[in-house]
């Protein structure tokens, strides 16, 4: 058993050395977890939380007629379907100031330093 995790190591070892990150791949990563993230999650979260506000709606105006179960029932799924809207609207405005203050997605406004020369 040693034996097998010996040449296992000795097969991985060498991918450690493959395996650095530079600043560029970071940044890559960074932008495509933002854009994965404003493009996917934060819609389906929206999505999700208006679904159960219409349906808060269709239980507490059309299935609650007289019923104050079903009416207590919407009246919770419409709360929980705005506080969803809070929370996200929320998340997805700290999301862009983080874009915006890390510039993510935005190199092309990046000033490097020039390197100094010695002009005597």
């Amino acid at each position: 058993m040693k034996k097998l995790g010996y040449i296992a190591s000795a097969f991985a070892l060498p991918m450690l050395a493959f395996a650095q990150i530079n600043a560029t791949n970071a940044g890559n990563l960074a932008t495509s977890a933002i854009t994965f993230i404003n493009g996917i999650v934060v819609p389906l979260i929206f999505a999700l939380a208006f679904i159960v506000f219409i349906w808060g709606i269709f239980q507490y105006f059309i299935m609650g007629g007289h019923d104050e179960e079903k009416k207590a029932m919407g009246k919770s799924l419409m709360l929980y379907g705005l506080i969803g809207f809070f929370v996200m609207v929320s998340v997805w405005g700290l999301v862009n100031i983080l874009t915006g203050t890390f510039q993510f997605g935005n190199n092309s406004n990046l000033q490097y330093p020039d390197v100094p020369t010695n002009n005597t």
